[in-house]
């Protein structure tokens, strides 16, 4: 079954430099077949050769001995993913604005609980599952809510994603 891999933190900033040839190359050596990205920030989607969370850390791994950097990778199926973007709880002005953040896992409680104490301005977020769902007012450059610190205190590691590039990644998962 094809699956979409989301890595963390990659091509943002001129760090993590991932090129996505490459990244393609690497998954197909590790087996994967279907294999395809979508821009540069660390998208992949591909039929990984048995499970897909042992595929994911094998992904973390070889990238980090091939680019000399540890990211990690963030697995979902499309039913999970459209079941995701469908639970959307904002009104979408624009869909660059809104977000899901994949994350981990679920969160524990006492994350969540600390959670509601960082500030949001006029940003919105709520949890829902293993996914994180943020609305931007102004858009992610100009955001009141600090996501990382965010995703800190929540205790789990997430990468976002604007729902534009969901759309996207579900289209490509057929």
């Amino acid at each position: 079954m094809t699956h979409v891999f989301l890595f963390r933190a990659v091509n943002v900033g001129g760090t993590a430099k991932l090129p996505m040839a490459e990244l393609r190359a690497l998954a197909t050596e590790l087996g994967a077949t279907g294999v395809q990205t979508y821009i540069a920030s660390g998208n992949l989607i591909a039929t990984p050769p048995g499970d897909p969370l042992a595929f994911a850390q094998q992904l973390e791994s070889a990238v980090e001995t091939r680019f000399g950097f540890r990211r990690e990778v963030i697995v979902r199926d499309a039913a999970a993913l459209r079941a995701a973007r469908d639970a959307h709880p904002f009104s979408i002005v624009d869909p660059r604005f809104s977000y899901l953040v994949p994350l981990s896992a679920a969160p524990k409680n006492a994350g969540r609980e600390k959670a509601d104490e960082v500030p949001t301005g006029d940003d919105e977020w709520a949890l829902i599952g293993d996914d994180l769902h943020v609305r931007f007012e102004r858009g992610a450059g100009t955001a009141e809510l600090d996501l990382n610190r965010l995703l800190r205190t929540l205790g789990v590691v997430g990468t976002a994603r604007n729902l534009r590039t969901i759309d996207a990644l579900l289209r490509l998962l057929g």
